[in-house]
């Protein structure tokens, strides 16, 4: 897949605003301020492609960025920013929650987290949910720079073990968005989700 082909498509704040169900959707969810805008665009190399903020919160409805005419990213807004309005974090919760829900076309996640405050009360409802659901995840230990190498192999054998209870086969890495670290790792990984039916 030529992740620097990737262009932006629409921002949805409801559903009916997607595209047809149909080909392969990726989806990039985490918490407020993980580096999902940043994880984008190092897998794009393109810095322009998904805006990035050091304020959590800023992407604020579904970003959808296509690679070809069936194969897209959606950009999910972060999870568990507590300084906006009730309104709004519902409305977000209801958007995120119906779109993991409804959209068939779904066929992975990159769940990213920092690796300085792993598997968090959001990080293991998803991870329920899509165990649940059946549904493949990818966890991308995001600011592996932040820690040394043995304190990022401490926190990845316990994040692996954590996932190993789960009967859906989960998988994680280590991974720098601003370094470029674990960029290759994360492309293995991401490759079998492609090549589901994108009918």
């Amino acid at each position: 897949m030529n992740y620097q082909k990737a262009t932006f498509l629409l921002s949805v704040a409801n559903l009916h605003q997607l595209p047809p169900d149909a080909g392969v959707e990726i989806a990039i969810i985490g918490r407020s301020n993980a580096g999902k805008s940043s994880v984008l665009n190092q897998l794009t190399k393109n810095n322009s492609l998904a805006r990035v903020s050091k304020t959590p919160g800023r992407t604020q409805h579904i970003n959808l960025f296509g690679l070809d005419e069936k194969h897209r990213i959606a950009d999910l807004p972060g999870y568990g920013y507590a300084k906006v309005p009730p309104n709004m974090k519902k409305h977000w919760q209801t958007l995120i929650n119906t779109y993991l829900y409804e959209r068939q076309c779904l066929h992975g996640l990159i769940l990213v987290m920092d690796i300085r405050h792993p598997l968090k009360d959001f990080d293991l409802q998803m991870l329920e949910w899509a165990n649940a659901s059946e549904l493949a995840v990818h966890i991308l230990l995001n600011k592996s720079d932040k820690l040394t190498p043995n304190q990022q192999r401490k926190t990845l054998s316990l994040v692996s073990e954590a996932i190993s209870e789960y009967g859906t086969p989960f998988s994680v890495q280590l991974f720098s968005a601003v370094k470029g670290q674990g960029l290759d790792e994360l492309k293995s990984a991401l490759a079998p989700w492609w090549k589901k039916s994108a009918s």
